[in-house]
Protein backbone atom coordinates (compact mmCIF):
# COMPACT_ATOMS: atom_id res chain seq x y z
CA UNK A 1 0.00 0.00 0.00
CA UNK A 2 2.66 2.52 1.04
CA UNK A 3 4.92 1.46 -1.82
CA UNK A 4 2.09 1.89 -4.34
CA UNK A 5 1.22 5.26 -2.81
CA UNK A 6 4.74 6.64 -3.28
CA UNK A 7 5.01 5.14 -6.76
CA UNK A 8 1.78 6.96 -7.69
CA UNK A 9 3.09 10.18 -6.19
CA UNK A 10 6.28 9.86 -8.21
CA UNK A 11 4.84 8.82 -11.56
CA UNK A 12 1.58 10.79 -11.52
CA UNK A 13 1.66 13.73 -9.12
CA UNK A 14 5.29 14.79 -9.48
CA UNK A 15 4.84 15.50 -13.22
CA UNK A 16 1.58 17.32 -12.51
CA UNK A 17 3.13 19.41 -9.73
CA UNK A 18 5.85 20.92 -11.94
CA UNK A 19 3.62 23.14 -14.13
CA UNK A 20 1.46 23.92 -11.07
CA UNK A 21 4.55 25.16 -9.20
CA UNK A 22 5.58 27.10 -12.29
CA UNK A 23 2.20 28.86 -12.31
CA UNK A 24 2.50 29.67 -8.60
CA UNK A 25 5.98 31.15 -9.08
CA UNK A 26 4.89 33.23 -12.08
CA UNK A 27 1.93 34.59 -10.15
CA UNK A 28 4.03 35.38 -7.09
CA UNK A 29 7.02 37.00 -8.77
CA UNK A 30 5.55 38.37 -12.01
CA UNK A 31 1.90 38.90 -11.02
CA UNK A 32 0.98 36.75 -14.01
CA UNK A 33 -2.29 37.65 -15.72
CA UNK A 34 -3.72 34.25 -16.67
CA UNK A 35 -6.73 35.57 -18.59
CA UNK A 36 -5.19 35.54 -22.12
CA UNK A 37 -3.82 32.04 -21.67
CA UNK A 38 -7.09 30.87 -20.10
CA UNK A 39 -8.92 32.09 -23.21
CA UNK A 40 -6.40 30.28 -25.41
CA UNK A 41 -6.86 27.03 -23.50
CA UNK A 42 -10.67 27.36 -23.54
CA UNK A 43 -11.15 28.27 -27.20
CA UNK A 44 -8.22 26.47 -28.85
CA UNK A 45 -6.55 23.78 -26.74
CA UNK A 46 -9.60 22.30 -25.01
CA UNK A 47 -11.59 21.82 -28.26
CA UNK A 48 -8.49 20.31 -29.87
CA UNK A 49 -8.09 17.85 -26.99
CA UNK A 50 -11.74 16.77 -26.99
CA UNK A 51 -11.88 16.55 -30.79
CA UNK A 52 -8.71 14.47 -31.06
CA UNK A 53 -9.67 12.22 -28.14
CA UNK A 54 -13.20 11.51 -29.38
CA UNK A 55 -12.01 10.95 -32.94
CA UNK A 56 -9.59 8.24 -31.83
CA UNK A 57 -11.17 7.11 -28.54
CA UNK A 58 -11.68 3.44 -27.72
CA UNK A 59 -15.13 3.77 -26.18
CA UNK A 60 -18.27 1.65 -26.44
CA UNK A 61 -21.95 2.48 -26.29
CA UNK A 62 -21.99 0.86 -22.85
CA UNK A 63 -19.33 3.36 -21.71
CA UNK A 64 -21.49 6.24 -22.96
CA UNK A 65 -24.71 5.07 -21.30
CA UNK A 66 -22.96 4.16 -18.03
CA UNK A 67 -21.26 7.56 -17.93
CA UNK A 68 -24.54 9.34 -18.66
CA UNK A 69 -26.49 7.61 -15.88
CA UNK A 70 -23.63 8.00 -13.43
CA UNK A 71 -23.39 11.74 -14.14
CA UNK A 72 -27.12 12.26 -13.63
CA UNK A 73 -27.44 10.15 -10.47
CA UNK A 74 -24.28 11.60 -8.93
CA UNK A 75 -25.47 15.15 -9.61
CA UNK A 76 -28.86 14.48 -8.02
CA UNK A 77 -27.30 12.80 -4.95
CA UNK A 78 -24.85 15.66 -4.31
CA UNK A 79 -27.53 18.29 -4.94
CA UNK A 80 -29.82 16.60 -2.40
CA UNK A 81 -26.99 16.36 0.13
CA UNK A 82 -26.20 20.07 -0.24
CA UNK A 83 -29.89 20.90 0.24
CA UNK A 84 -30.09 18.80 3.42
CA UNK A 85 -26.92 20.29 4.91
CA UNK A 86 -28.08 23.83 4.07
CA UNK A 87 -31.32 23.26 5.97
CA UNK A 88 -29.59 21.65 8.95
CA UNK A 89 -27.18 24.59 9.33
CA UNK A 90 -29.76 27.22 8.41
CA UNK A 91 -27.60 28.67 5.61
CA UNK A 92 -28.72 31.79 3.78
CA UNK A 93 -29.49 31.77 0.07
CA UNK A 94 -25.97 32.86 -1.06
CA UNK A 95 -24.22 30.25 1.11
CA UNK A 96 -26.71 27.57 0.03
CA UNK A 97 -26.05 28.34 -3.63
CA UNK A 98 -22.29 28.37 -3.03
CA UNK A 99 -22.40 25.04 -1.18
CA UNK A 100 -24.35 23.48 -4.04
CA UNK A 101 -21.72 24.63 -6.54
CA UNK A 102 -18.88 23.35 -4.34
CA UNK A 103 -20.58 20.00 -3.80
CA UNK A 104 -21.65 19.20 -7.35
CA UNK A 105 -18.94 20.48 -9.71
CA UNK A 106 -15.37 19.19 -9.84
CA UNK A 107 -12.22 20.31 -11.61
CA UNK A 108 -12.45 17.37 -14.00
CA UNK A 109 -11.10 19.34 -16.97
CA UNK A 110 -8.09 21.44 -15.90
CA UNK A 111 -6.91 18.97 -13.26
CA UNK A 112 -8.82 15.77 -13.97
CA UNK A 113 -7.84 15.16 -17.60
CA UNK A 114 -4.06 15.47 -17.06
CA UNK A 115 -4.36 13.30 -13.94
CA UNK A 116 -6.36 10.58 -15.69
CA UNK A 117 -3.94 10.58 -18.62
CA UNK A 118 -0.93 10.06 -16.35
CA UNK A 119 -2.66 7.57 -14.06
CA UNK A 120 -4.57 5.43 -16.60
CA UNK A 121 -3.00 6.24 -19.95
CA UNK A 122 -4.72 7.00 -23.24
CA UNK A 123 -7.46 4.45 -22.54
CA UNK A 124 -8.36 6.33 -19.35
CA UNK A 125 -8.43 9.63 -21.24
CA UNK A 126 -10.75 8.08 -23.83
CA UNK A 127 -13.19 7.04 -21.09
CA UNK A 128 -12.91 10.43 -19.39
CA UNK A 129 -13.75 12.43 -22.53
CA UNK A 130 -17.45 11.49 -22.46
CA UNK A 131 -17.80 12.45 -18.79
CA UNK A 132 -15.99 15.76 -19.29
CA UNK A 133 -18.20 16.83 -22.20
CA UNK A 134 -21.28 16.04 -20.13
CA UNK A 135 -19.92 18.06 -17.23
CA UNK A 136 -19.27 21.06 -19.48
CA UNK A 137 -22.90 21.02 -20.55
CA UNK A 138 -24.19 20.52 -16.99
CA UNK A 139 -22.06 23.35 -15.55
CA UNK A 140 -23.36 25.79 -18.16
CA UNK A 141 -27.00 24.83 -17.63
CA UNK A 142 -27.65 23.33 -14.22
CA UNK A 143 -24.70 25.28 -12.78
CA UNK A 144 -26.33 28.58 -13.70
CA UNK A 145 -29.55 27.36 -12.11
CA UNK A 146 -27.70 26.48 -8.88
CA UNK A 147 -25.93 29.85 -8.75
CA UNK A 148 -28.95 32.06 -9.51
CA UNK A 149 -32.29 30.30 -9.48
CA UNK A 150 -34.22 33.57 -9.63
CA UNK A 151 -32.31 34.66 -12.74
CA UNK A 152 -32.26 31.28 -14.46
CA UNK A 153 -33.84 30.93 -17.91
CA UNK A 154 -33.63 27.95 -20.23
CA UNK A 155 -32.84 30.22 -23.17
CA UNK A 156 -29.79 31.82 -21.50
CA UNK A 157 -28.56 28.44 -20.30
CA UNK A 158 -28.74 26.92 -23.76
CA UNK A 159 -27.06 29.96 -25.30
CA UNK A 160 -24.18 29.58 -22.84
CA UNK A 161 -23.74 25.96 -23.93
CA UNK A 162 -23.64 26.88 -27.63
CA UNK A 163 -20.99 29.52 -26.95
CA UNK A 164 -18.62 26.72 -25.93
CA UNK A 165 -16.33 25.72 -28.85
CA UNK A 166 -15.70 22.35 -27.20
CA UNK A 167 -19.32 21.34 -27.88
CA UNK A 168 -18.88 21.94 -31.61
CA UNK A 169 -15.57 20.05 -31.57
CA UNK A 170 -17.30 17.09 -29.92
CA UNK A 171 -20.22 17.12 -32.40
CA UNK A 172 -17.87 17.28 -35.41
CA UNK A 173 -15.73 14.44 -34.01
CA UNK A 174 -18.79 12.23 -33.47
CA UNK A 175 -20.11 12.94 -37.00
CA UNK A 176 -16.72 12.22 -38.56
CA UNK A 177 -16.28 9.04 -36.55
CA UNK A 178 -19.77 7.70 -37.28
CA UNK A 179 -19.44 8.45 -41.01
CA UNK A 180 -15.95 6.98 -41.30
CA UNK A 181 -14.30 10.29 -42.28
CA UNK A 182 -10.71 10.73 -41.16
CA UNK A 183 -8.46 13.78 -41.05
CA UNK A 184 -5.43 13.99 -43.33
CA UNK A 185 -2.27 13.02 -41.44
CA UNK A 186 -0.88 16.58 -41.43
CA UNK A 187 -4.06 18.06 -39.95
CA UNK A 188 -4.39 15.22 -37.46
CA UNK A 189 -0.81 15.80 -36.37
CA UNK A 190 -1.48 19.51 -35.86
CA UNK A 191 -4.58 18.86 -33.77
CA UNK A 192 -2.64 16.27 -31.77
CA UNK A 193 0.11 18.82 -31.10
CA UNK A 194 -2.42 21.35 -29.77
CA UNK A 195 -4.07 18.66 -27.66
CA UNK A 196 -0.71 17.75 -26.14
CA UNK A 197 -0.15 21.37 -25.09
CA UNK A 198 -3.38 21.45 -23.09
CA UNK A 199 -2.20 19.76 -19.89
CA UNK A 200 0.87 21.85 -18.93
CA UNK A 201 -0.86 25.15 -19.72
CA UNK A 202 -4.03 24.52 -17.72
CA UNK A 203 -2.03 23.13 -14.79
CA UNK A 204 0.11 26.28 -14.72
CA UNK A 205 -3.09 28.37 -14.75
CA UNK A 206 -4.43 26.22 -11.89
CA UNK A 207 -1.28 26.94 -9.86
CA UNK A 208 -1.69 30.69 -10.35
CA UNK A 209 -5.34 30.50 -9.32
CA UNK A 210 -4.46 28.55 -6.18
CA UNK A 211 -2.10 31.26 -4.97
CA UNK A 212 -4.64 34.03 -4.76
CA UNK A 213 -8.24 32.87 -4.58
CA UNK A 214 -10.59 35.77 -5.17
CA UNK A 215 -12.52 37.14 -2.26
CA UNK A 216 -10.22 35.51 0.30
CA UNK A 217 -9.42 38.59 2.36
CA UNK A 218 -12.85 39.52 3.68
CA UNK A 219 -13.80 38.66 7.27
CA UNK A 220 -15.84 35.51 7.68
CA UNK A 221 -19.39 35.41 8.99
CA UNK A 222 -20.80 32.40 10.84
CA UNK A 223 -22.80 31.15 7.84
CA UNK A 224 -19.78 31.41 5.57
CA UNK A 225 -17.63 29.43 8.01
CA UNK A 226 -20.29 26.70 8.30
CA UNK A 227 -20.66 26.51 4.54
CA UNK A 228 -16.88 26.26 4.09
CA UNK A 229 -16.46 23.29 6.42
CA UNK A 230 -19.56 21.62 5.02
CA UNK A 231 -18.15 22.07 1.50
CA UNK A 232 -14.85 20.47 2.47
CA UNK A 233 -16.56 17.45 4.04
CA UNK A 234 -18.89 16.94 1.09
CA UNK A 235 -16.21 17.27 -1.58
CA UNK A 236 -13.47 15.29 0.18
CA UNK A 237 -15.48 12.63 2.03
CA UNK A 238 -19.10 12.33 0.92
CA UNK A 239 -18.55 12.77 -2.83
CA UNK A 240 -16.13 9.81 -3.21
CA UNK A 241 -18.38 7.56 -1.11
CA UNK A 242 -21.51 8.47 -3.09
CA UNK A 243 -19.66 8.04 -6.39
CA UNK A 244 -18.43 4.57 -5.34
CA UNK A 245 -21.93 3.49 -4.29
CA UNK A 246 -23.51 4.73 -7.53
CA UNK A 247 -20.86 3.05 -9.69
CA UNK A 248 -21.41 -0.22 -7.83
CA UNK A 249 -25.17 0.09 -8.23
CA UNK A 250 -24.75 0.66 -11.98
CA UNK A 251 -22.33 -2.31 -12.14
CA UNK A 252 -19.66 -0.25 -13.89
CA UNK A 253 -16.50 -2.28 -14.44
CA UNK A 254 -13.05 -2.10 -16.00
CA UNK A 255 -11.07 1.09 -16.52
CA UNK A 256 -14.26 3.16 -16.57
CA UNK A 257 -14.86 2.49 -12.86
CA UNK A 258 -11.67 4.13 -11.45
CA UNK A 259 -11.77 6.89 -14.08
CA UNK A 260 -15.29 8.00 -13.14
CA UNK A 261 -14.56 7.57 -9.43
CA UNK A 262 -11.48 9.80 -9.61
CA UNK A 263 -13.17 12.45 -11.79
CA UNK A 264 -16.15 12.61 -9.40
CA UNK A 265 -13.76 12.96 -6.44
CA UNK A 266 -11.71 15.84 -7.88
CA UNK A 267 -11.46 19.14 -5.98
CA UNK A 268 -14.01 21.90 -6.52
CA UNK A 269 -14.17 23.27 -10.06
CA UNK A 270 -12.40 26.57 -10.66
CA UNK A 271 -15.35 27.86 -12.70
CA UNK A 272 -17.56 27.48 -9.61
CA UNK A 273 -16.14 30.74 -8.26
CA UNK A 274 -16.86 32.44 -11.59
CA UNK A 275 -20.53 31.54 -11.28
CA UNK A 276 -20.48 32.43 -7.58
CA UNK A 277 -19.07 35.90 -8.31
CA UNK A 278 -21.45 36.55 -11.17
CA UNK A 279 -24.57 35.65 -9.21
CA UNK A 280 -23.57 36.48 -5.63
CA UNK A 281 -23.39 32.85 -4.44
CA UNK A 282 -20.90 33.55 -1.60
CA UNK A 283 -17.70 33.56 -3.73
CA UNK A 284 -15.60 34.09 -0.59
CA UNK A 285 -16.07 30.58 0.76
CA UNK A 286 -16.26 29.01 -2.72
CA UNK A 287 -12.78 30.32 -3.56
CA UNK A 288 -11.37 28.95 -0.30
CA UNK A 289 -12.95 25.57 -0.97
CA UNK A 290 -11.24 25.51 -4.36
CA UNK A 291 -7.88 26.27 -2.73
CA UNK A 292 -8.13 23.76 0.12
CA UNK A 293 -9.75 20.89 -1.77
CA UNK A 294 -7.06 21.23 -4.45
CA UNK A 295 -4.27 21.25 -1.87
CA UNK A 296 -5.65 18.25 0.05
CA UNK A 297 -6.23 16.33 -3.19
CA UNK A 298 -2.46 16.09 -3.71
CA UNK A 299 -2.42 13.54 -0.87
CA UNK A 300 -5.98 12.24 -1.06
CA UNK A 301 -6.19 11.36 -4.76
CA UNK A 302 -3.03 9.18 -4.88
CA UNK A 303 -4.58 7.00 -2.17
CA UNK A 304 -7.80 6.73 -4.19
CA UNK A 305 -5.91 5.84 -7.38
CA UNK A 306 -4.03 3.05 -5.56
CA UNK A 307 -7.18 1.69 -3.94
CA UNK A 308 -9.31 1.81 -7.10
CA UNK A 309 -6.74 0.40 -9.53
Amino acid sequence: MFTSFFITLYHVFLPISLPVIGGILLKHFKDWDTRPLSAFSLYILSPALIFHTLLHAEITWTDVTSTFWFSILNLIALWALAEIISRIFGLGAPEKAGLTLVSTFTNCVNYGLPLVLLAFGQLGLDKASVYVIGQMIIVNTVGIFFAARSEFTVKNAMLSVFRMPTIYAAVIAVIMRSSGISLPNALDGGVSMMATGYSPIVLAILGAQMLRPKGDTAPWQSNVRKAFWAGLVVRLVAAPILAWLILKALQVEGTLFPVLLILASMPTAVNAVILAEQFGASPQFVSRCILWTTAVSMVFLPIMIVMSS
